[in-house]
């Protein structure tokens, strides 16, 4: 197991240099070869030239490609100074680079956003996965009933909604309308029970969505499972009926639902940009998108590593759960 960890950990520290230089390649090469001057995005489209080549130099947006990779990754251990003239600005380690939009570092924005958005992904997280599988075993056990049906239909139809429509409609009659919720978010150290109320919303709508395509996965694979030659031999040995649905029958079912929660959990905790937009929630998704609108690269490329890192580690974390949920796979 050990070993199994050391060779994934050190193949995702490989896998996030390559995605470094293929961002770094992306946002700051290809904008070159196509003529556009980078340096002019930072400082404004009338800027003057003298203040265009002052950034340009502070950025090192001149040097090539293979020395700002460099920069980037020392800076992230060792920190970094941008200096240009008689003008030096210190970010300190760990530097994701520093903003001259905002004229801040990126990492405590990061830092300051990502409770946010994981206190989102984590919640909606929870909610998905016990409601999506609860109703895809039980549609797949009552297969053809009414209960069938309809949760297949409700399931439809929250994979089919947009975000955007179901949150939305959410705002306008539990919290406009009912006046049951909070819309505003209010953060979790100042009150706990304003931070619930303000995030039930959100999680609902996220989980919606989910939820559906977790049903339906589930009840699939569930009624794949039930047919097996193991699941048969089980009945015939006179286990109960709830004996192998949930000691014999779940493990296999919940070895593609891990993959997905692992690649949705990731994916999420980079920012959930619809929801959080939807609802004004200040994490990473409203970060990228901010930062999207006013061509702040450094922040994009931050998000960007974030959302990277929690795949990997997603990942990772998916791989050696599949040996505790099924003794049949093994770590090598």
């Amino acid at each position: 197991m050990l070993a199994y960890l050391i060779r994934r950990l050190f193949a995702a520290a490989v896998m996030l240099v390559v995605i470094v230089v293929v961002v770094f390649c992306i946002f700051f090469l290809v904008p070159r070869w196509a003529g556009v001057d980078i340096a002019s995005s930072f400082v404004g489209k009338q800027a003057d030239p003298a203040a265009v080549a002052a950034v340009r130099e502070k950025l090192g947006l001149g040097d090539p490609i293979h020395v700002q990779v460099w920069e980037f990754f020392r800076g992230v251990f060792a920190g970094r100074t941008y200096a240009a003239g008689g003008e030096v600005t210190h970010c300190a380690a760990p530097c994701f680079g520093y903003s001259f939009r905002s004229e801040q570092a990126v990492w405590p924005v990061l830092t300051d956003r990502l409770p946010v958005t994981l206190g989102l992904a984590l919640g909606a997280a929870v909610l998905w996965v016990v409601v999506g599988v609860a109703a895809g075993v039980l549609s797949a056990l009552k297969r053809g009933s009414l209960w069938d049906r309809g949760a297949m239909v409700v399931a439809l139809a929250g994979v089919s909604l947009p975000i955007y429509f179901t949150g939305l409609l959410s705002l306008a009659v539990f919290a406009f309308g009912l006046d049951w919720l909070d819309a505003q978010y209010v953060p979790l150290e100042q009150s706990l029970t304003g931070w619930l109320g303000g995030m039930i919303l959100p999680w609902v709508t996220l989980a919606f969505l989910y939820a559906a395509m977790y049903a339906r996965i589930t009840r699939a694979t569930m009624l794949e499972v039930l047919g097996e030659d193991y699941i048969r031999t089980a009945r015939a040995k006179g286990l109960r009926e709830h004996t192998v649905v949930g000691k014999h029958a779940m493990r296999s079912t919940m070895t593609p639902l891990l993959t997905m929660l692992g690649m949705d959990l990731g994916a999420l905790i980079g920012g959930a940009i619809l929801t959080e937009s939807t609802f004004n929630l200040p994490g990473l998704g409203r970060a990228v998108l901010d930062a999207t609108r006013n061509q702040d690269l450094p922040v994009v490329l931050g998000v960007t590593l974030i959302t990277s890192l929690a795949v990997l580690l997603a990942n990772l974390a998916v791989d050696v759960l599949y040996a505790v949920i099924d003794p049949r796979v093994r770590l090598a």
